[in-house]
């Protein structure tokens, strides 16, 4: 039954501020998946295990941007070993594809790599990720983690507003793009009826939950070298697909050191390549440079704009498969780098970079528990759903990861067999001294570093707590050179942007500006959270 009121109406202004909790917390961009946290953490649980628990139920209540054929980065904070590790979960492209291959079957998309269809998929990394960590650090078995999960895609869950509304977009759209047979296991899984859910509607996802099932029972082995990578293999090569068993079967996440760098007295943590979190610290290194005594003014948003488009033209000349680069990214963080950048700053807009940053879904979430872990975990199907396949029978929406590879040779990231390409999802990390100050994030493909910058400026420059840190009006460097701004964003300094020759537009699209979310631990061991207040976020905790 539809509900008698517009479930995404804003007309009236309304106020969040941030949580307190010292037992744990769990923030989500859905309300059910940081209940799925919570309860682990009650259960007996740590931050690790509430953070696959919490992953796992997004790919059920919010596959409009996640799924289980998605990719997954982490930083996590282990407070027995008093270190942060990091975790790339990203897949590689499948050993039988390459650029000649793609280009001779006419598979491209006028030179470019396809979004849609069995092409532009990559090996999944999320389920691998969720068993990995779960073995290194969790308490409780991988069952138990995804129970929650299992239990929204078996019983149901009731549709949020923002989810219903990125459904029915991603319908209308496939309506008239997703044509061939291979892509309706999509339309039955996620448009039965041929509709979508509204807000309100209880969705049930079967095949999704007997996939959860068997991942939670096999440590992740059904869906790397078991029945369901079988079922894959099958419905690649029916449909003309590169990616094979083999591929998922020699699958391997990768351990890997966090990259830093030092902010005004703060350690600022990304992923290293294949991921972009390079870029935001490659800003950061430029902004440091000078002093920004008041946060909305033209001068800091000008600074801050040019910093991330010279960060942005260098990341897209390195950033690939580390196995496969060319230039030393960690030049971006030597500190000649950002003085050498902030010289040739000047009072006005310059075109530093022509790469094209595209649309994207993906879904953030952090975790903190009271003994200290903490985690900041991010998982992506890439552009919405990913690709538009779904493996018949499993529920398992595959990402379109492959899609951001080149087809020039040139390129660094040109595709090749078996390598991982550049990536936009980024978890973010904060330390001051050594000591562990909180995880935080904010999706959206090429705006997850410039969000990055603006959330760790806007607590670190400019004091906000992490509510105002994710809540402060923001603004974004589009495709064509342009600057968007939120409708929040104020005039005066939009005008006042473009006197400095910047092309700037509203967008009243909210969630096209990112989702974050962010938790700092405080001096007395108390946890102060912040939540997205442009979707259906929500923090769980006790």
């Amino acid at each position: 039954m539809k509900a008698p009121f517009d479930p995404l109406s804003q007309r009236y202004a309304s106020q969040r501020y941030p949580l307190y909790a010292r037992g744990g917390m769990v923030n989500c961009s859905v309300p059910q998946a940081s209940a799925a946290g919570l309860e682990i953490l009650r259960n007996g649980g740590n931050a690790m295990d509430a953070a696959v628990a919490a992953a796992a139920a997004l790919t059920v209540t919010e596959p409009t941007s996640n799924g289980l054929g998605s990719d997954a980065f982490a930083l996590i904070w282990s407070e027995k070993e008093q270190k942060l590790f990091g975790l790339n979960a990203s897949g590689p492209s499948p050993m039988l594809i390459s650029r000649e291959k793609v280009l001779e079957a006419g598979q491209d998309d006028h030179g470019k790599m396809p979004a849609l269809g069995w092409t532009p998929v990559n090996v999944p990394g999320a389920p691998k990720a969720w068993a990995e960590v779960t073995a290194r650090f969790g308490r409780l078995p991988l069952r138990e983690n995804l129970a929650p999960a299992v239990r929204y895609a078996r019983e149901g869950y009731p549709c949020a507003a923002n989810l219903a509304e990125s459904w029915q977009h991603a319908l209308d759209r496939y309506r008239s793009v997703l044509k061939a047979p291979c892509f309706d296991a999509w339309f039955r899984t996620f448009a039965p009826g041929g509709r979508a859910p509204e807000a309100g509607g209880m969705v049930t996802l079967p095949d999704h939950a007997d996939t959860l099932e068997a991942i939670g029972e096999t440590d992740a082995a059904a869906y790397y070298t078991g029945e369901i990578a079988r079922r894959i293999d099958a419905e690649s090569r029916k449909f003309g697909g590169y990616l094979r068993y083999e591929d998922l079967a020699a699958y391997a996440v990768r351990w890997v050191e966090p990259i830093r760098l030092d902010y005004r007295g703060y350690q600022v943590c990304e992923i290293p390549p294949n991921g972009q979190g390079i870029a935001a610290l490659a800003a950061l290194n430029i902004l440091k440079e000078f002093t920004f005594a008041e946060k909305d003014s033209p001068e800091t948003c000008h600074r801050q704009i040019e910093a991330m488009k010279m960060a942005f033209a260098d990341a897209f000349e390195c950033v690939t498969d580390p196995e496969y680069i060319r230039e030393d990214w960690r030049t971006l963080l030597d500190p000649a780098y950002g003085a050498r950048r902030a010289r040739e700053m000047g009072d006005k807009a310059r075109t530093y970079s022509t790469g094209l940053p595209p649309k994207s879904g993906t879904v953030y979430l952090c975790c903190a528990d009271g003994e200290g872990n903490m985690v900041s975990w991010i998982q992506s199907n890439y552009m919405g759903f990913g690709s538009g396949i779904v493996v018949d029978g499993t529920g398992i929406a595959l990402q379109n990861r492959g899609a951001d590879f080149s087809l020039d040779p040139a390129a660094a990231n040109c595709l090749m067999p078996g390598k991982r390409t550049y990536h936009t999802i980024i978890p973010g990390f904060l330390m001051k001294d050594g000591v562990p100050v909180g995880p935080f994030g904010v999706m959206g493909g090429y705006m997850q570093p410039q969000g990055h910058v603006q959330v760790a400026m806007n607590y670190i420059d400019f004091h906000l707590n992490p509510q105002q840190a994710l809540d402060a009006p923001r603004w974004q460097w589009m495709r064509d050179g342009s600057v968007t701004v939120e409708s929040r964003f104020s005039p005066d300094l939009a005008r006042a942007l473009q006197r400095k020759g910047h092309s700037v537009r509203m967008d009243l699209n909210t969630g096209s500006f990112g989702r974050g979310q962010m938790i700092v631990r405080l001096e007395n061991g108390v946890l102060a959270g912040g939540t997205e207040s442009r979707t259906d976020s929500n923090i769980a905790c006790w």
